[in-house]
């Protein structure tokens, strides 16, 4: 039986954004000729599903005029060689992304969090490092917003669908999808509930809202009963199940009965050609609005100091009485006046670093 719910297609919608990052590059290297825009992919060892969404990743890189290196490291890495490879990365000024590829496949432990936050936040284009996902938790989103959030937003910002004012309720609350999209939906003034596994009686919250995103990653969790008619529904999951009828056995399904839920939503996200594909499309956009930020910056070719106020006295006090008086700048402040790049700089705490 065919559903009412109109279809939110990622597919599509990328798309679009792929096309208009195309002029935004465009209009880069028509400023600047010899201007490339650079992702870096750092990838270890090498599982298969991982090379499937690297290719991914480098199709979307190239239709865009983004040019994308996959580094790739053996299975034998150690943490310490991933650390100065991100450091490399990190101070090359003609790299403007760098993301690192989860899972890592490694025969070495490695902390995958402190991988994250290794990599220079103005070049953490995945938006997973800690400084990006606290800017996002207190509503400042000029930072780099974690990619499948920020693909969900954009997917519902492009459709008809009210955000301001509605009932959003988020069922999961990884450090990845479901509490940056909790967040998020709280910046653009929904009212937000977050459900987890000790949430009681989930069927009850997610029946009362207006918009549902669903990231718990088991497969069709959400049933068709349990929404509120004409409902907005957001399926991040992405889970393979077993079936006989295709050829290999098994097709994808995502976190929310599909089959289901289509007959009560309004509208509703397909899996695959959902959210997947925005997810990427997100990372292009976080890569080229980097890029852009290092073009603008070349093109100013200027400093732009916030000068301290002066105490002037009469008479003319000695050297080392006026530099006393004078209370310094914080040298990270300083140092983005001067259009450093964080890796550019070695602090010796707050007042003086090493360039």
């Amino acid at each position: 039986m065919t559903g009412t719910a109109i279809i939110l297609s990622g597919t599509e919608v990328s798309k679009e954004m792929r096309l208009e990052m195309a002029e935004e590059v465009r209009k880069l290297k028509e400023s600047l000729p010899d201007f490339v825009p650079r992702l870096a992919i750092v990838q270890v060892g090498g599982r298969e599903d991982s090379n499937v969404y690297i290719r991914m990743k480098i199709k979307a890189a190239s239709e865009i005029g983004i040019e994308a290196e996959h580094v790739k490291l053996p299975r034998s890495t150690t943490q310490s060689q991933l650390l100065t490879k991100l450091k490399m990365l990190n101070e090359n000024p003609n790299v403007h992304g760098i993301i690192v590829q989860m899972p890592l496949d490694s025969e070495n432990k490695i902390d995958a969090h402190l991988v994250t936050d290794s990599v220079d936040p103005g070049k953490d284009v995945d938006g997973l490092h800690t400084i990006n996902e606290g800017m996002v938790a207190v509503g400042n989103m000029s930072g780099f917003v974690p990619c499948t959030p920020n693909g969900v937003m954009e997917l519902i910002k492009r459709s008809p669908v009210q955000i301001a004012g509605s009932d959003a309720v988020v069922v999961g609350r990884s450090k990845i999808v479901g509490t940056p999209v909790s967040e998020l939906l709280k910046w653009h003034h929904a009212t937000v509930t977050v459900c987890h596994s000790k949430t009681k009686d989930i069927q009850a919250q997610i029946r009362r809202a207006d918009i549902v995103v669903v990231a718990i990653g088991s497969p069709q969790f959400v049933k068709g009963d349990w929404l509120k008619p004409g409902c907005t529904v957001i399926d991040c999951g992405i889970n393979s199940i077993p079936d006989p009828t295709k050829k290999s056995g098994s097709r994808l399904v995502g976190d929310v009965d599909f089959d289901s839920a289509q007959k009560v939503a309004g509208y509703i996200t397909p899996v695959p050609g959902g959210v997947g594909p925005m997810t990427v499309a997100m990372l292009m956009k976080n890569t080229v609005i980097s890029a852009q930020r290092t073009a603008q910056a070349l093109l100013e070719a200027r400093w732009n100091i916030n000068h301290l106020p002066l105490m002037l006295n009469d008479p003319v006090p000695s050297d080392i009485e006026i530099a006393r008086a004078q209370e310094p700048k914080d040298i990270q402040q300083l140092g983005r006046e001067l259009g450093l790049a964080p890796a550019e700089i070695l602090p010796y705490g707050s007042k003086k670093a090493k360039v």
